[in-house]
């Protein structure tokens, strides 16, 4: 039973570990990119930013520091259509075309898609590319006349991924196809021109065929012809009207949603930079805090222990000088006595020496002492006045063991001092330092 909690605890422990491990290593697939936020890093520019990107691979994240965010490099598919877009000759069109977009994955340009798509959707994304397609649309119909858009669709396509590449590339974008499906006008200008160039046709093949018809029907037809032209000449004349008015209310509109937008950009810039001197500010206030409680108070104890060491040091040398002094003071008493100061320091070491003698029978203790008389009569010698009998003699055998070590007659030195001999007299103490 035991085994097999532990076994289960190892296995609950490493799967924790590869959760952990699975949640900082960064695994992009080749149709996403890794946005990495909270770590600066200089782009080839020289800008600095405050990301990293993956284009596929993996990496590691520092956890707690960088956060992780995705962005999809699928394609996006548009439905593109202006209508009333003015054409060259003031003719409005409608158009329905498709293209597909994706967010780039060149170096600089996604940066330019992270910084603004980032957490976006991709239905918002393909909103914004569509609109600027729509945009760049109606300024290549207003340099193309509506038969050569109608015509040579082609070419259409081509000058209107030229005129959107730079746009697209501002917002990170790539344009990957752009197709016109069907060009049409509310004036049915486009069903006029066929019917004029159906008519002349028709008319060649009836001037053909009626070669010598009367004068008369080949005046009215041509007085026909010229009512009509004057009434499509007086047409184009209203439509060109209108369209001054309506490119002058678009040019309006463009200039106050760009005021709008300088405005709103200003406002961020202004926020952004409020919040970093904030930021500063708390990090001076940190610093200050930091150095108030953990700094300052360090230093002074640090300074408390140097000056409590020195005092110490000072005290040890000062004691050490003193004693150094004594013994000077008392080396030279010794030596201005002479010979008889090697006595004197023998007899100042004595009762060091008579203490390292009693201590080698320390040991023994004594309870009583009992004398026995040895029944010799009066006259005789045990007893008590035996015992008295032998001090002297020991003595006297223990004063010639120190002679034979140190080489000091104590009993003659004791008779001298008891003459009044100033030789043997210990020197004076020395002055107190």
């Amino acid at each position: 039973m035991g085994f097999l909690i532990a076994g289960l605890a190892v296995a609950m422990a490493l799967i924790f570990i590869v959760l952990i491990i699975s949640s900082l290593i960064i695994i992009c697939p080749p149709n996403r990119v890794a946005v990495i936020s909270g770590r600066s890093r200089v782009l080839s520019d020289g800008r600095s930013v405050g990301y990293r990107i993956l284009r596929g691979g993996r990496t590691l994240r520092i956890p707690l520091i960088e956060t992780v965010a995705w962005m999809d490099l699928n394609t996006i598919p548009l439905e593109v259509s202006v209508t009333n877009a003015y054409s060259a000759g003031a003719i409005p069109l409608n158009v329905q075309g498709i293209a597909n977009v994706k967010v780039s994955s060149r170096e600089g340009l996604l940066e330019n898609a992270a910084e603004r798509f980032l957490g976006v959707s991709t239905a918002t994304i393909g909103q914004i590319a569509k609109e600027t397609l729509e945009a760049n649309l109606r300024g290549v119909l207003a340099t193309m006349s509506p038969e050569e858009v109608n015509e040579d669709r082609l070419k259409f396509s081509h000058q209107l991924i030229d005129e959107a590449d730079d746009d697209i590339k501002t917002l990170g974008l790539e344009l990957d196809v752009m197709k016109i499906q069907n060009v049409t006008d509310d004036n049915l200008y486009l069903e006029s021109v066929g019917r004029r160039l159906t008519a002349e046709v028709v008319k060649e093949a009836r001037v053909a065929e009626a070669n010598r018809m009367a004068e008369s029907e080949e005046a009215e037809a041509a007085g026909r012809e010229r009512a009509q032209i004057a009434g499509v000449q007086a047409d184009k004349n209203i439509v060109e009207e209108r369209n001054m008015l309506r490119v002058r209310t678009a040019e309006l509109d463009a200039i106050a949603l760009a005021k709008e937008e300088e405005a709103a950009v200003a406002g961020d810039i202004a926020r952004a930079t409020a919040e970093q001197e904030l930021e500063q500010t708390r990090i001076e206030l940190e610093r200050r805090r930091l150095e108030a409680d953990v700094v300052t108070p360090a230093r002074a104890n640090l300074e408390a222990k140097q000056l409590q060491a020195q005092a110490e040091a000072a005290k040890i040398i000062e004691d050490g000088k003193a004693q150094v002094e004594v013994f000077r003071r008392l080396t030279d008493q010794y030596q201005d006595a002479g010979d008889d100061g090697q006595r004197i320091f023998v007899l100042n070491m004595l009762p060091d020496l008579v203490d390292k003698i009693v201590s080698t029978v320390s040991g023994v203790s004594i309870d009583r002492v009992a004398v026995i008389d040895n029944g010799s009569g009066n006259g005789g010698s045990g007893g008590i006045p035996a015992l008295m009998s032998q001090l002297p003699a020991a003595v006297v055998s223990m004063s010639e063991q120190i002679e034979a070590a140190t080489g000091v007659d104590i009993l003659s030195s004791m008779r001298d001092s008891d003459t009044g001999s100033s030789a043997l007299a210990p020197p004076p103490p020395p002055p107190a330092e």
